[in-house]
């Protein structure tokens, strides 16, 4: 499945700074047990929760996310990959969309659905059952932000990796694992998701959506390379739900 020039994530695997060997260290911290559910607050295309239920045979997994594109794109993968008894995936809003507390919770790069890192915490401890896990990941400066960096994500959003881990802690979580994006994370994710769209303006440097691909694959690459690149930083976090 391809997508838009202007939704171009064809070229990324997961929607977040993350590679195979790392996606893979996340799943193991999750220690994933036969009969358990997984449930992905803003899944994307759901790849992570794939590569979960996969992992560990007996689990079954849920995704929810307000993007229908995305949603199309994971139901393809889903039947492609023989997993349609074990995964399903609803097109809503994470912040309406509930459930029976699951063992195990997912949040990456989704806080802005639901206000802020404090109130997507707060709102995960109550769908994820006392005693399982959430695995988070969200944003944070990894050193005081320049002024494009503020532009970008707001002055007062997100604080140092410590005062991520003090927040979860004090929202009745405790931390079982940490991990960060790295340098080449980023750089990877970031060159495809404007690859996919230069890709598209080399093939079709005529097209009346031309000048609107240039325009937004241009402000992304500057917002990148000039503004948070080494500033902003993703974390993961595999907490403990007290």
């Amino acid at each position: 499945m391809t997508d838009t020039p202007l939704n171009g994530h064809a070229l990324l695997d997961f929607n977040t700074p993350l590679s195979d060997a790392k996606a893979f260290d996340l799943i193991t911290s999750l220690r994933l047990a036969p009969g358990e559910r997984v449930v992905d607050y803003g899944c994307g295309w759901a790849e992570l929760l794939l590569r979960a239920v996969e992992h560990q045979p007996g689990v079954t997994g849920f995704g929810v996310d307000s993007d229908d594109h995305a949603i199309t794109r994971g139901r393809a993968n889903v039947e492609a990959r023989g997993l349609t008894s074990r995964v399903t995936l609803d097109l809503a809003d994470v912040t309406g969309w509930s459930a029976e507390p699951a063992d195990v919770t997912i949040s990456i790069g989704a806080s802005h659905a639901w206000g802020g890192t404090k109130a997507t915490l707060e709102a995960l401890h109550a769908r994820t059952r006392p005693g399982g896990r959430l695995l988070l990941g969200d944003g944070f400066w990894e050193q005081p932000p320049n002024a494009k960096s503020l532009e970008i994500f707001g002055e007062e959003e997100f604080g140092t990796l410590p005062e991520l881990v003090d927040l979860a802690m004090t929202c009745g979580y405790r931390l079982l694992n940490l991990a960060t994006a790295s340098p080449d994370e980023w750089d990877s994710f970031e060159s495809r998701w404007c690859a996919a769209r230069e890709r598209w303006l080399l093939e079709n440097p005529n097209d009346p959506k031309a000048a609107e691909v240039r325009a937004i694959v241009d402000d992304h690459r500057d917002g990148w390379l000039k503004g948070y690149r080494g500033y902003f930083g993703l974390a993961y976090l595999t907490l403990g739900r007290l």
